[in-house]
């Protein structure tokens, strides 16, 4: 069933050019829509044209027409005035408003079967034969984009997407729930991850014009068909998950770029705790204060460097070099040392793991 304001729209744009006043009434009685104010219908008027097998029906210098969706009765369509002209105009304005209905009815079905494909509650034949049905080519390549903001009340993410992106009629956009949307885009076959991070960057900057400032992106590798759309869409999702854990300050993160997050992401809390034994012994990751735990980030992101690392903490070189020691006589890693430092650095990231999950109970 289409909206009342749709309802309302069409009688408004058929009113304007025709100067007909028309009315939209459901199978109850009630206006839907109208195009100059009036008292309800005569109930008795009403059932008895509804129940009647008549298509359309004069009554008191008003004409009735009843509207069809799918050969079930939706609407009842008035129009003031008994005139041939009229008659033409009530007839164009059931037909808009049967066309709305059907191509209201398979967006539903579209949006229907592209949620269920996205979460596998699909056979493998149910999805072709839909796609079929509803036009969606099936060989198409497309990649997934997973969507998460905070927005107010008046804004439609879902809506706002599809007026600052360029889509298709073989694209897919749709709610996942109340703060993320998922949009599927057909995609060039050659096409590669760096331009699906150039399209997610572009829509962040659009998205942040209109207000959504705190928006993530989250892009899954390419779907080669249908039935590897669901696929891509996990992957998104895994995405955004890893980027909450390891990589707070990206703002778009594509799967195939996760890098040792991902790994870290799959392994079972028992084992990360086995590593977390064999790299620290009985010392807890958790003693390192925050001052020590920004210097040795620093010290990571600096490549192991410590002439670099102590200038851009503005500390003096045997401050570090201080620091360093101190970790190595709790920990026995020595950070200057790669292969302890990648110890290191695969076991922080693994307490982040851990912590996140135990968040989640």
């Amino acid at each position: 069933m289409i909206s009342n304001q749709i309802l309302q729209e069409t009688l408004d744009g058929i009113h304007s050019i025709s100067n007909v006043d028309l009315y939209v009434i459901d199978l109850n009685g009630k206006i839907l829509a109208k195009t100059k104010e009036t008292e309800a219908e005569d109930e008795d008027t009403l059932k008895g044209f509804i129940n009647s097998v008549a298509e359309s029906q004069v009554v008191g210098g008003k004409q009735y027409f009843k509207i069809f969706d799918d050969k079930r009765l939706e609407y009842v369509l008035l129009a003031d005035g008994e005139s041939e002209s009229m008659y033409m105009v009530a007839k164009m304005a059931v037909f808009q408003i049967e066309s709305l209905l059907v191509a209201y009815k398979e967006r539903f079905d579209k949006d229907n079967f592209i949620k269920n494909l996205l979460l596998d509650n699909l056979l493998l034949v149910d999805i072709y034969n839909r796609a079929k049905k509803l036009n969606i080519d099936i060989e198409a390549t497309r990649v997934a984009y997973l969507i998460e903001a905070t927005y107010g009340k008046d804004q439609n993410l879902v809506e706002t997407v599809k007026q600052l992106e360029d889509t298709t009629d073989d694209d897919f956009i749709a709610a996942v729930d109340e703060k993320s949307i998922v949009l599927v885009k057909e995609v060039c076959v050659k096409a590669q991850s760096k331009q699906f991070v150039k399209t997610a960057e572009k829509l962040l900057k659009n998205l942040k014009n209109v207000g959504i400032n705190d928006a993530r992106i989250a892009v899954g590798t390419i779907a080669k068909g249908i039935k590897d759309v669901s696929r891509s869409y996990k992957e998104a999702q895994i995405a955004l998950e890893v980027d909450k854990i390891f990589y707070e300050n990206k703002e778009v993160v594509a799967y195939d770029q996760l890098g040792i997050g991902r790994l870290i992401y799959q392994l079972p809390l028992p084992l990360c705790k086995m590593f977390i034994k064999e790299v620290f012994g009985d010392y807890s990751p958790e003693e390192i204060d925050d001052e020590t735990l920004a210097t040795i980030y620093k010290f990571f992101e600096n490549n192991l460097n410590v002439f670099e690392t102590s200038r851009q903490l503005y500390i003096h070189r045997n401050t570090l070099v201080y620091r360093l020691d101190k970790i190595q006589k709790s920990t026995n890693l020595d950070l200057r040392n790669f292969e302890d430092a990648i110890a290191f650095k695969i076991a922080l990231m693994v307490v982040q793991y851990m912590k996140h999950m135990n968040t989640l109970g």
